[in-house]
């Protein structure tokens, strides 16, 4: 075999090491998105009482997707019931959608996004 062929076909390996790599800077990028805006967030909530309902609302009525913990409100069957429906309500009124992650989780869409309800993995729940 020609040396320039197994050259080809089998190149010389380079020995890797820590001092190979290359520190990348995303300084750059970040100050990108640090300036710019999203048209939709991704919140996280946790809700312990009722009083924490019309944050939520705001936060879907602005077209944001809201995760709610519900695990501390649970042990109370009246106030669950009654998240839930101001949920589904605020849902309703923007044409989102709305699903339950597992048993503590609730995810609410604006609109213009469905949430998918094939599963990958896991379970989803119907509120």
């Amino acid at each position: 075999m020609s040396m320039k062929l197994k050259e080809l076909l089998f190149p010389p390996s380079t020995p890797t090491n820590a001092d190979g790599y290359v520190d990348l800077s995303l300084d750059e990028y970040e100050k990108v998105l640090d300036e710019e805006p999203a048209a939709t967030y991704i919140r996280v909530a946790e809700l312990s009482n009722l009083d924490g309902i019309p944050s939520l609302k705001e936060e879907i009525y602005d077209g944001n997707i809201v995760i709610v913990d519900i695990s501390l409100i649970k042990r109370d069957q009246l106030v669950l019931e009654r998240a839930l429906h101001d949920l589904r309500d605020v849902v309703s009124d923007v044409h989102g959608d709305i699903a339950g992650l597992g048993d503590d989780l609730v995810i609410t869409a604006p609109t213009g996004v469905r949430i998918d309800r094939s599963r990958i993995g896991g379970r989803t729940t119907e509120y």
